[in-house]
């Protein structure tokens, strides 16, 4: 195992790396000439959402049944992010949330900074409207209030109005209300943790036109109260709506004004496509610098890569957003591919979120979310230079991975990049498997499984895990033990490995293997990797354990993010 070394600062309550600026190996976006591309963060953060206090930016996203979830990324620049915390150590209800529930949970949250306080909301679809809120986003964050129980409310976003009170807008989820594309306004009490009146409809996208509208924002400015939000589809992997001669039109980004919160609302589209090739410009969130300044931070879908990360600067015209950049001068904008970087009064250093991974500290690296709530059997992290994680006991009638909750995984960084992990696998067990893995609808992974006194190393691929498919098992080589010891009544068998998967364009994945952490060997076929349930791909660690015998193990001294 390698030295270990331990640099960490309290500061503000919260545990924080003490002068880390992480710096990505496979994407940055500051171009270090004043400029900055699009996207700021090439990872799934999905439905986006920031806020300004002082010199600082507060970001958030949704993480739906993965934990921890809803994470806060800071910044002082907008284009250099820091992954600093997490607003919730699990989910509610969290019996239902300590198995997988693939696409449920946190869906498209707003953050905003009211009376010295941080709040988040969100939707749950099959539960309602929960909030939580801190004096210190990089500290505890209390814990979650239902503000409104029911199905189908999705995407709110809380505004305080000048006349103390406080109003609540959402969107609905047609797969749980059986009707979508209607905006309803409703009033909380002073302190924004109960609805106490019945929805207003405020905007109605069944016109033809706007369908599949969601994720509104709610603002006010110069005496204008702002929804915006985007229309025109939304699929995972595409955005777009038919048009009425039956071309595909891709989605857009509307702004609603009006003198009154509940309307009549005036609607404008602020940034298409355009000529651009950045698809379907979605939902997120509008900001201002210290400087005046206004910005808008959303999203792009790029399928297996999920929704990545976009920045565009907005100019207000006659009351109205201009997104991104106005070429032709018409009053609405496109998304802009390279930039000059906000005037935020000063050059900041370049940040990333972070990647790799020494597990070197009793914290675990926030890059990393279980595929369901945390439980202390998934596995310990330590002080002696590596993580464990259990294996996860199969059920009886196990099929795939799609039931599976310890998956510790963290988002693709990058169109290209290659991931490898140094490993030691224990079991005692036959069929106890550990190894790396690249999750989503469709998976793929190499595994490390004890067979009598070896081990075999398999690649294995399933395809449309949701729909219970199974497993394709292909045998690649026998692997010698490296060690073994009697522990209990059965002895434990050990495997020293290096895993590694490298991720080209279009998500194709090639895996390999080494037994001394320099020569690898080329294992098995290309596997080409598809996005999750409303999520992106996702890479990293796993083990399991057959149904009726007791856990294996595996300790991962490493895992690296590199070209």
């Amino acid at each position: 195992m390698k030295k270990i070394v331990i640099i960490v600062a309290l500061v503000c309550g919260a545990w924080q790396q003490a002068d880390a600026q992480y710096v990505s190996k496979v994407w940055v976006s500051d171009q270090k000439d004043g400029t900055y591309i699009n996207p700021i963060i090439h990872a799934d953060y999905s439905d986006p959402d920031v806020c300004a206090v002082g010199d600082d930016f507060y970001m958030t996203a949704s993480s739906f049944g993965c934990t921890p979830g809803l994470p806060i990324l800071h910044s002082k620049d907008l284009v250099n992010w820091r992954l600093a915390n997490y607003a919730l150590k699990e989910i509610e209800p969290t019996i239902f949330f300590n198995a997988p529930q693939h696409g449920k949970g946190v869906w498209a949250p707003s953050i905003r900074y009211h009376n010295g306080e941080f709040f988040i909301y969100w939707g749950d679809p099959d539960w309602g409207i929960f909030m939580v809120k801190t004096k210190d986003p990089l500290g505890e964050w209390e814990k979650p209030v239902l503000v409104k129980a029911g199905k189908g409310m999705i995407d709110p976003t809380p505004l305080w109005d000048e006349d103390g009170k406080v109003y609540l807008v959402h969107a609905w989820a047609g797969s749980r209300a059986a009707f979508n594309s209607v905006i309803t306004v409703c009033e909380m009490n002073a302190e924004g943790t109960k609805v106490i009146s019945e929805p207003v409809l405020v905007f109605d996208g069944n016109d033809g036109v706007n369908h599949t509208i969601e994720g509104p924002k709610f603002y006010k400015r110069n005496g204008y109260y702002y929804l915006m939000f985007p229309a025109g589809g939304v699929q995972m992997g595409y955005y777009y709506i038919l048009a009425p001669a039956g071309g595909v039109v891709t989605g857009w980004q509307l702004a609603l004004r009006s003198r009154n919160v509940y309307g009549p609302y005036e609607s404008k589209i602020v940034m298409p496509q355009g000529d651009t090739d950045i698809n379907g410009p979605h939902q997120g969130g509008w900001v201002e610098t210290c400087t005046g300044e206004s910005w808008f931070i959303n999203f792009q879908d790029k399928a297996m890569y999920g929704r990545v990360l976009h920045l565009n600067p907005v100019k207000w015209e006659n009351d109205w957003p201009v997104i991104g950049e106005d070429k032709d001068g018409d009053g609405c904008g496109e998304p802009v591919k390279r930039y000059k970087k906000p005037d935020v009064g000063r050059i900041y250093p370049i940040e990333t979120p972070i990647e790799s991974d020494e597990f070197n500290t009793r914290q675990l690296g926030l890059q990393w979310e279980w595929h369901a709530n945390y439980q202390d059997t998934f596995g310990f992290t330590s002080d002696l230079g590596y993580i464990r994680i259990y294996g996860h006991i199969l059920s009886k009638d196990f099929v795939n991975f799609w039931e599976v909750p310890n998956l510790l995984l963290q988002k693709f960084p990058a169109e290209e990049f290659t991931a490898t992990a140094k490993l030691k696998v224990s079991a005692k067990a036959d069929g106890q498997q550990s190894g790396l893995i690249v999750m989503g609808w469709d998976y793929g992974y190499l595994g490390v499984v004890k067979e009598g006194d070896k081990f075999i190393l398999n690649q294995v691929v399933c395809k449309d895990a949701e729909q219970r498919s199974p497993e394709t098992v292909t045998h690649l080589a026998e692997l010698p033990v490296s060690r073994w010891f009697g522990a209990g009544l059965y002895p434990n068998y050990e495997r020293d490995i290096y895993l590694q998967v490298k991720v080209t364009g279009g998500g194709i994945c090639y895996f390999s293997y080494s037994l001394d952490g320099r020569k690898y060997t080329l294992a098995g076929v290309p596997f080409t990797a598809r996005q999750g349930k409303w999520i992106g791909a996702k890479v990293g660690l796993f083990s399991t354990a057959p149904y009726g015998k007791e856990r294996g193990w595996v300790d991962a001294d490493w895992f690296r993010i590199d070209k």
